[in-house]
């Protein structure tokens, strides 16, 4: 349990108090160490996770989803409703609305802020879907079955869109590319989910420009006016960094903390983990930036065991991720921006099918509707690096592990 310089850390100071706050803060204890571990939150609520937010939570399924961490038992210190000012590491400290807090190691936590519509801030009725509170003022605007545009049909807009169906409002979704998930997936694997809007009652505007927001209205770049009691924007999110600005901390090119394959920043005894830090893959050959709730899992364990002295192999994980939407259970796991083949597995106008992407005859992702033994399959061929068979992998009757060779 010791930092850089050699001597025992004493105090490990968490900022953001998500998914990967969280798992840090309890990996420490897991994994033996024995300092003063403290957790900083700009939220005032008790940590939760964010996944049920776009679905139960917003639906009044459940009133909240507070992580079940007795954070007590464990001695972990909670600085809630604390907003993060900047950093100095030279000082080994962190400046707060509330006064510095000091340091010997320091975990940056911070996750990713959604990005808003330009010109639609200050907007009646415009909002994001992030926090628990942004969930809590959506719910009754879902109860009283407005007409509701989302603006975006990434995978926060597809689940919003989703929920809203379900309570009964009308949904017009309005993206700017051509298809669906258009920045994740290629389009010859992700046009077939544009059908999936209007089996659901929901429709879908590809092609479509917000010029500008207007109380009760979205007007369009075509100048199609689209009536909206309320407004969802879900065009993508950018690392919660603008506070690290002056830090020193290197950051990359989407404002990212750039991590080395030990989830290190740049700074002395100080780590980043989930969706605020890119680290390089190995595996993939170019440095990841995951936004997903497996990462902040799995990081975490990394950035405890080299504070606790262990010596962790490089976090080198394969992306994995999950989203409910029109009544389908869509799973990703791996990296295609590699591949070299790409192979379909069963047909993608039916309720289940997969796509395999390969790079010299291995399997580096694969996208799973409807077929999760595909996924836990695929997966542990991704992990293993395994060749396998495209001829055998086409069949969607046979096992995925079939097709290994």
């Amino acid at each position: 349990m010791r930092h850089r310089g050699g001597t025992p850390a004493r105090r490990v100071v968490v900022v953001g108090a998500g998914m990967a706050g969280v798992q840090t803060a309890v990996a420490l204890r897991e994994q033996g160490f024995s300092g003063d571990v403290t957790l900083i939150g700009a939220e005032p609520h008790q940590p939760y996770d964010r996944p049920p937010l776009s679905k139960a939570v917003l639906l009044g399924k459940a009133e909240g989803s507070a992580f079940d961490v007795d954070f007590e038992a464990l001695g972990i210190e909670l600085l809630l409703g604390r907003e993060v000012l900047g950093l100095r590491p030279a000082d080994h400290a962190l400046d707060t609305a509330a006064g510095p807090v000091p340091y010997d190691l320091l975990v940056l936590a911070t996750g990713a802020e959604p990005i808003m519509l330009p010109g639609a801030e200050g907007v009646p009725g415009v909002h994001l879907l992030r926090t628990l509170d942004d969930a809590e003022r959506l719910r009754p605007v879902l109860a009283r079955q407005h007409d509701i545009v989302v603006v975006g049909a990434g995978w926060i807009g597809a689940e919003f869109a989703t929920a809203a169906r379900e309570a009964g409002c009308a949904v017009t979704v309005v993206e700017a590319a051509d298809r669906p998930l258009a920045g994740a997936l290629p389009a010859e694997v992700a046009a077939p989910m544009a059908a999936w809007y209007a089996d659901s009652g929901a429709t879908l505007r590809t092609h479509a420009r917000v010029e500008r927001v207007e109380p009760g209205t979205v007007v369009l770049d075509d100048g199609t006016r689209v009536p909206a009691g309320a407004v969802v924007v879900g065009i993508g999110a950018r690392p919660a960094t603008a506070w690290l600005k002056d830090s020193g901390i290197e950051l990359g090119t989407y404002g990212e903390v750039v991590a080395d394959d030990h989830l290190r920043a740049s700074a002395p005894d100080v780590y980043a983990v989930g969706d605020c830090a890119s680290f390089p893959s190995g595996r993939y050959g170019r440095r990841l930036l995951v936004h997903h709730w497996d990462n902040a899992l799995q990081g975490p364990r990394t950035v405890a065991a080299n504070i606790v002295g262990e010596t962790p192999a490089p976090y080198d994980p394969v992306p994995y991720f999950w989203s409910e939407q029109f009544g389908r259970f869509v799973q990703y796991a791996g990296d295609h921006a590699s591949a070299d083949t790409m192979v379909r597995r069963g047909d993608p106008t039916g309720a289940a099918w997969s796509v395999c992407w390969l790079r010299e005859g291995r399997l580096v992702a694969l996208l799973a509707v409807g077929r999760p033994r595909d996924l836990a399959q695929g997966r542990r061929l991704i992990e293993a690096g395994t060749p396998v068979d495209p001829e055998l992998l086409r069949d969607p009757a046979r096992p995925l592990k079939a097709a290994a060779l």
